[in-house]
């Protein structure tokens, strides 16, 4: 057992001298990398960019295990959280690995220690953190761009309304807004100066977020164009469509918390209350205890 302990403990310290190193040394990044640690260094914190540079030299080891597919998979999702921090597939990857050793090395030196559960901690945080930072994001974005939708939809109806084009209007409207879906729109309304159709620049909108709210912006919007619908009267009952989901959604969401409070109530509070309450009772009746224990 000191053999194993020490022996980690080497290894982690090998790999200290090893990461400040790396982190010195000009080694030539990948072209996504490096321009990815260049914004980062504004865009993320110290730790954050010690993290991406330790873990550079395996980011490509790790892309390669990952497979395509996955690949593929990540890089949508890391879309779908809108790159937060300015992260890229590649710095997922450098984060990964350095995750991974960390948690590896660590468990190895809490066994050694005779604490399995927090190498086992360690090993789930090794495996899931840099996940759980995206998990947190998309799930961030996602509501930020929910209720943001429909009172931008109501402003882009006035302002179509008043004699602008659709394409004037969602640059007008999106230049005075902040935040995921003026990002979005930015984004769409580029892709379409660079010669891509209107049509598919929504549907990369959609493919982009994994809301329901954005699928039924750009479905109904698309299917309004093919009927010749007018554009007001379809942007302003797509928001008024919205509005009624959330309310929907809010209602399952009070639906199902009344279960859980109930569960709650009576697993807790009622017997904590019956307790009280007997308690209460037996000290204001002035019961001789005495007499039970025979003293």
């Amino acid at each position: 057992m000191g053999l194993l302990l020490a022996l980690a403990l080497g290894l982690s310290v090998y790999g200290i001298f090893a990461g400040v190193r790396m982190y010195r040394s000009e080694t030539r990044l990948p072209g996504d990398l490096a321009i990815a640690l260049e914004v980062g260094s504004t865009r993320t914190g110290a730790v954050g960019s010690a993290v991406d540079r330790l873990g550079m030299r395996w980011a490509p080891t790790v892309l390669r295990l990952m497979g395509p597919e996955r690949v593929d998979r990540k890089r949508r999702r890391i879309s779908m959280a809108g790159n937060p921090g300015g992260l890229t597939i590649d710095r997922y990857a450098a984060r990964r690995a350095v995750y991974g050793l960390l948690g590896f090395f660590g468990a190895l030196v809490m066994l050694a220690d005779g604490q399995p559960l927090a190498a086992v901690l360690l090993v789930a945080f090794g495996l899931f953190w840099a996940e759980v930072g995206l998990w947190v994001a998309v799930r961030r974005r996602k509501e930020d761009i929910e209720r943001t939708l429909p009172d931008f939809l109501d402003v882009l109806a006035v302002v179509v309304s008043a004699g602008l084009g659709f394409r004037q209007a969602l640059e007008r409207v999106a230049e005075r807004y902040e935040g995921p879906w003026a990002d979005e729109l930015r984004i769409t309304l580029r892709q379409m100066d660079m010669g891509v159709s209107r049509r598919q620049a929504f549907d990369e909108l959609r493919r982009r977020n994994d809301s329901e709210q954005v699928a039924m912006f750009v479905t109904t919007l698309q299917q309004g164009e093919e009927l010749g619908a007018p554009i007001v009267e379809t942007l302003i009952s797509i928001a008024n469509d919205m509005r009624r989901a959330d309310a929907q959604n809010a209602r399952r969401r009070a639906a199902k918390a009344i279960p859980k409070a109930t569960m709650v109530v009576t697993t807790f509070m009622v017997p904590a209350t019956i307790i009280l309450m007997g308690a209460g009772l037996l000290l204001g009746s002035g019961t001789d205890f005495g007499s039970f224990t025979g003293e």
